[in-house]
């Protein structure tokens, strides 16, 4: 063809005549493919009711082909029995002359006389004048059916309803989907932590958590809840929490192989009960020391001996060094300045028994308003620490103190024994432990009722008090 010819330029031969169609074009395969990779079954009739679309779904519920299927008229005889196709054909076309869709039952027959239960979504479809030219009809399952609408139920529930918090985490670690309780929890609104890294909700956990839920991603659910404590940033500061947690790895159902889409993470608020119950072992473990150093304490011939047993036996688990003081001779109740002498205290260097000291008798150097004179005066329990000051800072606070120079936490116990003052114990934890609590000081206050008895035995404390 020249190129006039191709370009439509007249001459001659005259204007150039447009090419024959192509059987068998795009569409018609575009439309057979479409049809074919649906996951529901499809049918559709013309205006008479006869047979023109069968898809494989269709096949594979019934078992009759699209070359068996189409051109029937409707499915009298063989995908309904003779005494319902009446019924099931006048509900089908009914969808010619109706607006939208719509949903119907019918029990249907398949290829090899079996009886299967679907349920149909039927709407008209119009023809090029916009006037009705037939009906298509997507059936499936009924317990198909049931079944996803159930898992939509379920997904909704949980992400609405659920008394325990629900987070749908991404392959990249971040909240996708949260719950109302889960926001709650996080300290945040339910869009606001969505996007957001782990370590920008959590201030402390942040990595336990991610780890767990790169396992998941990799091996899948783990076998057992997991009980993982984290800190929560909230506008009030932090949170400690203790949440019981569940993994499912998510995985898409449209594809051949398993793509993760994340993970879905459930969990619940069992902080209470893990505080107490750790209150209790704790009392539990101290009550069993303070009656295990009674016993030691008893077989001591010297009641010197006694006073360093009943403060090693405090120390497991509750503070890092021990040292008592008594009031030195001369210093009466009322005086304008309490002196205390060191009679014990625990090795600063290697670990070992405590030792007693202060034969001498010399006072220690403690400023006005240090924690052990303060306990003295005021007859009760003082706490003590050197707050979120740097490491030289607290060397030097403690050092001030008359303390070892790693001591950032103090706990302070007046040892009283037959209605007098005879000095005070002092309990002193490093950095890498908590302040002292109310419950740590009760503990520390029975000590040194102990102490008290059994520094008053070995007349380490003057009488004139």
């Amino acid at each position: 063809m020249s190129a006039s010819r191709r370009s439509g330029i007249t001459d001659e031969l005259g204007p150039e005549e447009p090419e024959p169609a192509r059987e068998g074009g795009d569409g018609s395969d575009l439309l057979a493919a479409l049809l074919d990779g649906m996951d529901a079954a499809l049918c559709a009739f013309d205006a008479d009711g006869v047979v023109t679309h069968w898809n494989r779904e269709a096949e594979r519920i019934l078992g009759w082909t699209a070359a068996e299927a189409v051109g029937r008229a409707g499915f009298a005889g063989w995908a309904v029995r003779s005494a319902d196709a009446e019924e099931v054909e006048a509900r089908l076309m009914s969808a010619m002359d109706a607006p939208g869709r719509q949903v119907n039952e019918f029990a249907l027959l398949t290829k090899d006389g079996g009886r299967v239960l679907v349920r149909t979504q039927s709407a008209a479809v119009h023809g090029p004048d916009g006037k009705p030219a037939g009906v298509y009809c997507a059936f499936s399952e009924v317990h198909a059916q049931i079944d996803l609408e159930r898992s939509i139920a379920l997904s909704e529930a949980l992400l609405e309803d659920a008394s325990w918090g629900v987070v749908l985490v991404d392959a990249d670690l971040r909240p996708a989907v949260v719950n109302a309780h889960a926001a709650r929890a996080l300290g945040a609104g339910r869009t606001a932590v969505l996007g957001r890294p782990l370590g920008e909700l959590l201030a402390q956990g942040a990595e336990e958590l991610e780890s767990a839920l790169t396992h998941v991603l990799a091996e899948g659910a783990p076998p057992a809840p997991a009980e993982l404590w984290v800190s929560v940033r909230t506008p009030e500061g932090e949170r400690r929490r203790c949440w019981r947690s569940g993994f499912v790895r998510l995985a898409s159902p449209l594809a051949e192989e398993p793509v993760p889409l994340g993970v879905g993470w459930m969990f619940q608020d069992v902080t209470e009960a893990r505080q107490g119950e750790q209150e209790a072992s704790l009392l539990r473990f101290r009550a069993q020391q303070l009656h295990r150093a009674a016993r030691a304490a008893a077989e001591c011939e010297d009641p010197a001996e006694a006073v360093t047993v009943h403060l090693d036996f405090a120390l497991a688990g509750f503070a890092d060094h021990a040292l008592i003081d008594r009031v030195a001779e001369g210093t009466a109740d009322g005086a304008a300045r309490v002196r205390l002498v060191r009679i014990a205290a625990t090795p600063s260097g290697s670990p070992g028994p405590s030792r007693l000291a202060g034969q001498a008798g010399l006072p220690v150097r403690y400023g006005d308003g240090h924690p052990a004179v303060q306990c003295v005066e005021r007859c009760g329990s003082v706490r003590a620490s050197a707050g979120a000051a740097g490491a030289e800072a607290a060397r030097t606070w403690a050092l001030s103190r008359q303390w070892p120079a790693d001591a950032v936490h103090a706990l302070c116990a007046v040892l009283r024994s037959r209605g007098r003052t005879l000095g005070a114990v002092t309990f002193l934890r490093g950095a890498g432990r908590n302040p002292f609590e109310r419950a740590d000081a009760m503990y520390a206050e029975d000590v040194a009722t102990h102490i008290a008895t059994a520094l008053d035995l070995a007349n380490l404390a003057p009488d004139d008090h």
